[in-house]
């Protein structure tokens, strides 16, 4: 990918609404962006942007703008999600789910939407075991602004460079069990050296050991986290 196709998708991406619903088809506003740039989607499969962010989109590609594409959903007032306390378990499903971290809350215990940071993007509503999470009119707040949109973009972002240090700090804890496993295994094996039914037994673990740990590096160098030595 060239420098300026970059900086094509960071300005095409800058005009999107950045609620990260998914409603367009794609994982999230950049790569929808980031297939209008490449002539892979069209530009009015955007429902938070609407008419609107339609026709800026086609103003700075010197595109015709287009009716919204009603298989992606409607254009309507900004929504948010509330959590209704009396249903929910606690299950953290919403929180997991959030793109820009607008649920809190802990284990077992009643979580809360922040209206102030809810995109309105509804992906809360599917993997909540209870139903207890509802979307309605943010009629308390103003209109989506290109401010509520870089916010977002920021707590999106910030958001997801955690969950990839989550991730590598869990991947380096479990290598460091497999290899604190690995040498109790080969100890075992030099404790008990010769062809009896216990030193095969702990070579045979020692190989398992040794395989999970390869698989254990191997998953950690594929996700940038470490070497794969």
């Amino acid at each position: 990918m060239t420098a300026s196709i970059d900086s094509e998708i960071d300005r095409i991406d800058s005009l999107l609404p950045q609620t990260q619903c998914t409603q367009c088809g794609f994982t999230g506003c950049r790569p929808y962006a980031e297939a209008i740039v490449r002539d892979a989607a069209p530009i009015n499969r955007c429902p938070p942007g609407g008419a609107r962010g339609i026709a800026r989109l086609a103003a700075a590609l010197g595109r015709e703008p287009l009716a919204l594409d009603p298989t992606c959903g409607s254009e309507g007032p900004r929504m948010l999600a509330r959590i209704v306390a009396a249903d929910c378990i606690g299950c953290t499903k919403c929180i997991q789910a959030c793109p820009v971290d607008a649920i809190i809350g802990v284990g077992k215990r009643m979580h809360t939407v922040l209206p102030s940071l809810c995109t309105g993007c509804e992906l809360c509503v599917p993997p909540c075991p209870t139903d207890c999470i509802l979307i309605e009119p943010a009629s308390s707040l103003p209109p989506w602004s290109d401010a509520d949109a870089q916010a977002a973009r920021r707590r999106f972002e910030a958001r997801r460079a955690r969950l990839v240090r989550e991730r590598e700090d869990n991947d380096r804890r479990l290598a460091g069990k497999v290899a604190d496993k690995l040498a109790h295994a080969r100890a075992a094996v030099r404790e008990h050296a010769g062809d009896d039914p216990d030193s095969i037994a702990a070579r045979r673990r020692q190989a398992a050991i040794e395989a999970a740990m390869r698989r254990a590096r191997e998953r950690l160098a594929a996700r940038g986290g470490g070497p794969g030595r």
